[in-house]
């Protein structure tokens, strides 16, 4: 069974995860340890050959609008398939949100998926590992604010800890102290602002229309600091 997060930290690319017992507990733990996330360090999936090779790698697959008008929305369809060579258990998928969106989201994932977005980080985890050649997958809408120009830029993917067998429930510092690092496997996507003219011509395409993402009425995440 996937462990829950008890805490996480989203600075630069990185969430460090504490585990706690009962997977009812973990949105409430990370909301109300949300002061005292620190910073961790981070390597990427594509370790170089001085690093140790994570217990599992994984492949991103991402789709998402491409163009939108000012105050639209932006939809991102998330895979990641686990490309081994072990399970993951200790995993997060989810990523960076672009910047100039209004503290709502809604999302869908598989059964028993549950999510927790703070500043710009959105994250989401399961109740059960991923075996080798399966993969999870995370679909979720923002809506921009009125004001927001230009490209909206969102980093997903996976953030993924390599925790030994009964390490389970040691504490971050102890983590960080035995050295467990975290891995990132991130896409950019880039959304492109469309402003329509004062004058439109013949010429000038609006941007398609975005349907709006219905998941059940659970599935709405806030942005607990607002402040993107």
């Amino acid at each position: 069974m996937r462990k829950s997060v008890g805490l996480l930290l989203a600075s630069g690319l990185i969430a460090t995860p504490l585990a706690v017992s009962g997977q009812a507990n973990a949105a409430t733990t990370a909301a109300t340890n949300a002061t005292a996330w620190t910073t961790a360090a981070a390597t990427t999936g594509a370790a170089t050959s001085a690093q140790a090779k994570p217990y599992s790698s994984f492949k991103i697959s991402l789709k998402h609008t491409k163009r939108t008008k000012r105050g639209g929305k932006i939809t991102y369809y998330l895979r990641a398939k686990n490309l081994g060579p072990y399970y993951a258990d200790y995993y997060w998928i989810g990523g960076e949100v672009p910047k100039g969106v209004v503290p709502t989201l809604r999302w869908g994932a598989a059964k028993g998926t549950k999510c927790t977005w703070e500043g710009r980080w959105f994250w989401c985890w399961g109740k059960y590992r991923l075996e080798k050649g399966a993969t999870d997958w995370l679909n979720f809408q923002v809506t921009l604010k009125k004001g927001t120009k230009g490209i909206a830029k969102a980093r997903l993917g996976i953030i993924a800890y390599d925790v030994p067998l009964g390490a389970e429930n040691i504490d971050k510092e102890e983590l960080e102290r035995i050295g467990i690092k975290g891995y990132t496997w991130l896409k950019t996507a880039k959304t492109t602002i469309v402003t329509p003219p004062r004058r439109p011509t013949k010429t000038w395409t609006p941007p398609p229309v975005v349907k709006e993402y219905n998941p059940p009425a659970s599935h709405e995440e806030s942005n607990k600091k607002k402040d993107t």
